[in-house]
């Protein structure tokens, strides 16, 4: 590490650390964080995963994954996670209340970030996934420099306003040497229900040109389906809720990839 930098430490009991990000926000990051958390146990079964909730002004974790409550304390007094469909999840949003704003400085959000991470019985886990805020400001470069990052999983819509962002979220985490995985191109298509014509909304193969001009692997392409914001604003993640759906299937692929893409770095 370069000198004056924190060095990084490994999170108790966490084998590897899988950070989703984005250069900005409302192109799904979040939804596509929970079901890559789920499509990694889904495709096998003998594997524990954890979802971490590192945007601490919009937690999202909460609803995707339907859980409430504050988390219990160990005798160690850490938290213990909340858990659903096998996910044990942690989230700024299990600490405060539902609707209240968290209007804090970046020194007090750096804090809270350390807890969530530090300050919480993961038990053993193969896989914890982060959520990350979009941009790249100070939570990413204190995660990134604070633990060791297996990788990055960046997340784009095709259209050229995300990707402009998106290719400065990559840039960002070579800068810091974490390696990136990939990139996830999300809300590619729209496939009318009724007569199944194909739109391409938001532009098409965006994610794949700037994946090509990066050097890094396409990861998988999701499509803008109302099957995924229903089960999301339900907090039935659709890997879960409609496992044999081909927009299950997408997120599988994505998590398939992944761990491919892991398993090659070790080698």
């Amino acid at each position: 590490m370069a000198r004056g930098l924190p060095k990084q430490k490994p999170i108790a009991g966490v084998k590897e650390v899988i950070v989703v990000a984005s250069g900005k926000g409302g192109v799904g990051k979040s939804t596509t964080a929970v079901n890559l958390a789920l499509g990694l146990m889904a495709n096998d079964q003998s594997k524990s995963v954890g979802l971490l909730d590192a945007d601490v002004y919009g937690p999202s974790v909460p609803k995707l994954m339907n859980l409430k409550g504050n988390p219990e304390l160990t005798d160690n007094n850490l938290m213990r996670p909340l858990v659903n469909f096998g996910i044990s999840c942690m989230s700024m949003g299990f600490l405060v209340d539902e609707v209240a704003p968290i209007v804090w400085r970046g020194l007090m959000v750096m804090s809270a970030i350390e807890k969530l991470i530090r300050q919480v019985d993961w038990g053993n886990l193969d896989y914890l996934v982060i959520d990350m805020p979009p941009g790249t400001g100070d939570v990413q470069l204190s995660i990134t420099q604070n633990i060791p990052i297996a990788g990055a999983v960046i997340v784009s819509t095709p259209q050229d306003i995300a990707l402009l962002d998106a290719r400065r979220g990559a840039e960002m985490f070579r800068k810091v040497n974490v390696p990136v995985l990939g990139l996830v191109q999300n809300m590619s298509v729209f496939q009318c229900p009724k007569c199944n014509h194909q739109t391409h909304i938001f532009g098409s193969d965006g994610a794949k040109e700037l994946a090509h001009t990066l050097g890094v692997e396409m990861l998988g392409d999701i499509p803008l389906h109302l099957n995924i914001r229903e089960t999301s604003d339900k907090g039935q993640p659709v890997v879960m809720s409609s496992p044999n759906s081909p927009e299950a299937e997408a997120y599988r692929r994505v998590a398939a990839a992944v761990v491919r893409r892991l398993a090659k770095q070790v080698k």
